[in-house]
């Protein structure tokens, strides 16, 4: 039998995930990864979960070990309310306007399935997070992929599109606006708070929602913090948020909120996909935030994560200020920043290469749908120290440099004044 023919359209459309397949390696003796967005494991609570996890087990074992709700916990769902009322301003919210996910990647795929078909519109920003990607382009919709700017998605080429889906009758069928509203994954810019107001203008004229993900929002190590877009349009907007950057990506819970028909339709998909989540992680999360502070327990790690990425903008300026043509973000928060190197290198094919000098980073082709820019590439900072942040682009520097002797590629050194 052909696997092939007995498989189905959603099937052939998903492929393995690039960065996993890239970053097998990472863990190998001497080499340095600059690539994987995982939080420093100094950072996680640990003896604190210890203490709740035992307490919960011993004496909450008849909910803790048992099956959930769709929904999940509803003392988790108290907590989350106090922290977004006290720390964001949302002060509406009640336990129909939210859903607990398994991480938010599968708040991303419930979000698809709810919304998307093969005759939907949505957009994105160009580049986009890989896992949106695979979620939403398992449904097989049409793209409006946006231009990323230094302030957020370009809004112009948006409304061009969608006064163009107007003008052929299609706009019904254009579904939401992806955006990653704070420290872009994968390009560490923010969304400027007048576009955010354009944003919600656009949504209100051309009526969609907008899917507003925010994972690192809380990571701010500098500048003024800026309002969500939920907060200023609840009734448009689906937030979603996570436990992984701020208490520990292994208890694997996502957070999303909306208007509460949108929340009951991505409930019942959530049925379908897993019936519950787990009812012990999510009481340990709700014991932990009842006794301590979560965005106050932050603040060192927040601290941690800035000394990080002021040691990677030092070294990236150390060693790459002389080559013309390349560039990076220098992010206010998040784990990331986005290089941009000179016309003609390819990161994709340069990988192999930056493997064999011990140093790992995400390629850029890995976050388009459709045609890549080949010139970019995904960095983090979150991970390794200090000595292998130096050290690591060094040997970036070194593997640009072989590579583009190898393909002939002259490589513009700025003289020095």
């Amino acid at each position: 039998m052909k696997l092939e023919s007995k498989l189905s359209k959603v099937s052939n459309r998903i492929k393995s995930s690039i960065i996993r397949e890239l970053l097998k390696d990472a863990s190998l003796p001497g080499i340095i990864s600059f690539g994987g967005g995982v939080p420093d494991p100094k950072t996680f609570p640990r003896e604190k979960l210890a203490e709740i996890s035992s307490e919960i087990i011993n004496k909450e074992y008849a909910m803790t070990l048992q099956y959930g709700t769709t929904e999940g916990d509803p003392l988790l769902k108290k907590e989350y309310m106090k922290l977004m009322e006290k720390y964001y301003g949302v002060d509406w919210l009640h336990e129909d306007n939210m859903v607990f996910t398994v991480g938010s990647q599968q708040a991303l795929y419930l979000i698809g399935m709810t919304f998307l078909d093969e005759q939907s519109w949505m957009s994105a920003s160009k580049p986009i997070y890989l896992g949106a990607a695979s979620a939403f382009i398992q449904r097989g919709p049409n793209f409006i992929n946006v231009p990323l700017t230094e302030d957020g998605m370009d809004l112009d080429y948006l409304e061009k599109n969608l006064e163009e889906l107007k003008q052929k009758g299609e706009i019904e069928n254009f579904k939401f606006a992806y955006v990653i509203s704070n420290f872009h994954n994968p390009a560490g810019v923010s969304m400027s708070l007048d576009k955010r107001r354009k944003l919600i203008q656009l949504a209100e004229k051309y009526d969609f929602y907008i899917v507003e993900d925010d994972p690192y929002g809380a990571l701010r190590f500098e500048g003024d913090p800026i309002p969500s877009i939920y907060s200023m349009a609840p009734e448009r907007t689906v937030l979603l948020n996570t436990f992984s950057k701020v208490l520990s990506p292994g208890l694997r819970i996502g957070a999303v909120m909306g208007p509460k028909d949108v929340i009951r339709r991505i409930t019942m998909v959530k049925q379908a996909a897993d019936l519950c989540s787990s009812p012990l992680t999510h009481r340990l999360a709700a014991r932990y935030m009842e006794k301590y502070d979560l965005v106050e327990e932050i603040q060192p790690t927040i601290k941690l994560y800035a000394k990080k990425k002021d040691w990677m903008m030092e070294a990236l300026e150390e060693t790459f200020s002389d080559i013309e043509g390349i560039e990076w973000v220098n992010p206010e928060g998040g784990l990331f920043t986005w290089l941009t190197l000179p016309e003609g290198i390819d990161t994709m094919d340069m990988f192999p290469l930056a493997k064999e000098n011990k140093v790992l980073y995400i390629p850029g082709e890995a976050f388009y749908i459709g045609e890549p820019e080949r010139n970019k590439m995904r960095m983090s900072f979150c991970l390794p120290p200090k000595e292998d942040i130096f050290e690591g682009i060094k040997r970036l520097r070194k593997t640009i440099e072989t590579y583009c002797e190898e393909k002939g590629i002259e490589l513009k050194i700025k003289t020095k004044k």
